[in-house]
């Protein structure tokens, strides 16, 4: 309940998450049929990179800060497109004073049939999430705990969608949580694509968590990491992972040439990595 996203806001792990949430929506809008996309730990929505608390750290000037100059034209950078254009209509006199959280991002990736539902548990958050979308028909906001939303809020009435998981690991056993949300939501919504993201820091651990993922029995899972840095001596943030449950097909690909771009550019030493597995499914 006390975690803060503006302090982290357009960090390196906010880039990894969104250009891969960005291609995920594409992908849902190849098919004329409406979709859903639940964000079930949504956050403020948008946030302010000139407040105290993000001068305070200051993380998005080796996130967004070096991304926001890449050249956007054909090969990885084009799939980049949609995400950097979202960053740079936000903040029009050039600079980067403001910075898309999923739901915006999301939201202004749908299409008029498409529909948002955006859980935030922490009052202040659910209240400027609130405001935020207030009058728009297309978004719904609900105070809630997200975890209770992967049993509860699942399957939505489209059918068609995507449910992005991204808890801000503040307690202990928030992988475990993951696994037993999977293993819940997939009961009841098989054929959902499913986004957790998760931050690497205790690298035994995340090797626990994908083991556990691979041993559900959940056919398809497609895990992806990045990381910035060797490991640190003491428990840091080095990189992030997402694993994605019914992945696009075409998603493998298009990660094999954006991730490589991303690790260049928001790489703090040359031991920056990036990493792709199918931890279930055919291609395992």
């Amino acid at each position: 309940m006390n975690y803060r996203h503006i302090y982290h806001a357009g960090n390196f792990a906010d880039v990894f998450k969104h250009v891969i949430l960005a291609r995920l929506v594409a992908y849902l809008k190849r098919k004329d049929a409406a979709f859903r996309v639940i964000d079930t730990h949504a956050g403020a929505g948008l946030y302010d990179l000139a407040s105290e608390e993000a001068q305070k750290t200051g993380e998005w000037r080796s996130g967004i800060g070096r991304l926001l100059d890449a050249a956007v034209a054909d090969g990885p950078a084009g799939l980049l497109r949609d995400y950097l254009d979202m960053v740079r209509a936000l903040n029009p006199d050039g600079g980067i004073r403001r910075y898309p959280g999923s739901p915006w991002l999301v939201r202004h990736l749908l299409r008029r049939q498409d529909r948002l539902t955006a859980i935030e548990l922490h009052p202040r958050d659910a209240k400027t999430l609130k405001e935020l979308f207030a009058g728009d028909h297309q978004v719904r906001v609900i105070e809630l705990d997200g975890w209770l939303s992967l049993g509860a809020h699942v399957p939505p009435k489209e059918k068609r969608g995507l449910v992005l998981i991204d808890p801000p690991f503040e307690e202990e056993g928030e992988f475990d949580r993951m696994v037993a949300g999977l293993n819940t939501a997939c009961r009841r919504w098989p054929g959902g694509v499913y986004a957790f993201w998760y931050p690497v820091k205790d690298r035994a651990a995340v090797g626990r968590f994908r083991q556990a993922l691979a041993d559900t029995g959940i056919p398809k899972i497609l895990d992806v990491s990045m990381t910035i840095r060797a490991p640190s001596a003491e428990p840091r943030l080095d990189g992030c992972g997402m694993a994605i449950v019914n992945p696009p097909f075409v998603l493998g690909e298009e990660l094999t040439e954006i991730l490589p771009l991303l690790t260049r550019r928001l790489g703090e030493d040359r031991n920056a990595a990036w990493s792709l597995d199918h931890l279930a499914g055919e291609a395992a």
